[in-house]
């Protein structure tokens, strides 16, 4: 099965069909999808212009695609790389279990769902890296706040679903699933009763 570098390599590869090469682009994202493969697709061809349908795209239009999503990936490796460091430090010094706040890493490890989107039509209107960057740097903080790390909005709904990584509160702005260690009790408890009166008005 062929990596992330070599299906990127595909996607660059002009001797290659759009076909094929949108083919390689789409296979990219079972390797690295911040958002979720669709949710992920969704975004990258928006922001590039192409359909998401379209079975025969521009190819400059699939390179664009590809450069976003190997910003965002550069980017993810590189705090990966750095978190790892971080944890053989810590066990170094006897602190064998990592915060509350690393298990959102550890959960994401490998850069799939790291920012699930509760919808795939519905997500940042940002670079992929800004999103990420934004995220990673709330995380980091350690700090508690209102309001999401991503878009600043303050509207929250909790969402339940079948995965894990679709469990939480939704910022009601830019459609994503803000993990809950950033968000102070005051904006999850708000985030949860939204939601039962999203059910009670639904019933």
């Amino acid at each position: 099965m062929a990596g992330f570098r070599a299906l990127a390599e595909q996607v660059r590869n002009p001797g290659l069909v759009a076909t094929q090469r949108r083919t390689a682009l789409r296979k990219c994202l079972e390797r690295f999808a911040p958002y979720g493969h669709r949710a992920t697709w969704h975004h990258l061809c928006t922001r590039a212009g192409i359909g998401t349908q379209d079975r025969n795209p521009d190819p400059g239009r699939l390179m664009a695609a590809l450069a976003e999503l190997e910003e965002a990936r550069n980017l993810w490796l590189a705090y990966e790389e750095d978190f790892a460091a971080r944890r053989r430090r810590e066990k170094h010094e006897g602190i064998r279990q990592p915060g509350a706040l690393h298990e959102w890493h550890l959960r994401t490890w490998g850069g799939c769902d790291i920012v699930p989107c509760e919808s795939p039509h519905r997500h940042p209107t940002a670079r992929l890296a800004e999103v990420l960057r934004r995220v990673i740097a709330a995380m980091e903080s350690g700090r508690q706040r209102e309001d999401c790390p991503v878009c600043g909005g303050h509207r929250f709904v909790w969402h339940t679903d079948g995965a894990h990584s679709m469990n939480g509160p939704v910022c009601q702005e830019c459609g994503v699933v803000t993990p809950s260690a950033v968000l102070t009790t005051a904006t999850l408890s708000a985030a949860r009763r939204a939601n039962a009166d999203r059910a009670f008005a639904a019933a």
